[in-house]
């Protein structure tokens, strides 16, 4: 079972930067499909971005596309969220997500087994 653990949330402008990461313990992330999804006040969990396992395919929601940008880095058993040109919009409760094995598709919540606890992303107009 694998553990995970978000970072580098915090309050940025609008048009900055943050990058978050997601640490995994008990678990090589190598051998899973990875996901971040967000949550704003009062709306469901959103999907952001994903890669699958074994890099079969990687995929992102139409309004990060070209923003935001999901990797891995397999022998420290990290995931990151690079986002740029972050807006208002962009404000949300972020999650990273780990399936073990190849999934169907990227941007379910319900494919996902195991959740971080959350990093809270603040964009200031």
């Amino acid at each position: 079972q694998v553990h995970l653990v978000e970072s580098g949330g915090g309050v940025v402008q609008a048009g900055g930067s943050l990058n978050l990461s997601c640490a995994a313990s008990g678990g090589t992330l190598s051998h899973y499909a990875v996901g971040w999804f967000r949550q704003s006040a009062g709306d469901e969990r959103h999907f952001v971005g994903g890669i699958n396992w074994n890099d079969a395919n990687t995929d992102y929601a139409d309004s990060v596309k070209g923003r935001f940008t999901v990797s891995r880095d397999n022998p420290k058993n990290m995931m990151y969220l690079q986002m740029n040109g972050l807006t208002p919009e962009d404000t949300a409760v972020y999650y990273c997500a780990a399936r073990q094995g190849l999934i169907p598709h990227l941007d379910g919540p319900h494919l996902y087994a195991y959740w971080g606890q959350g990093t809270q992303v603040t964009v200031s107009s």
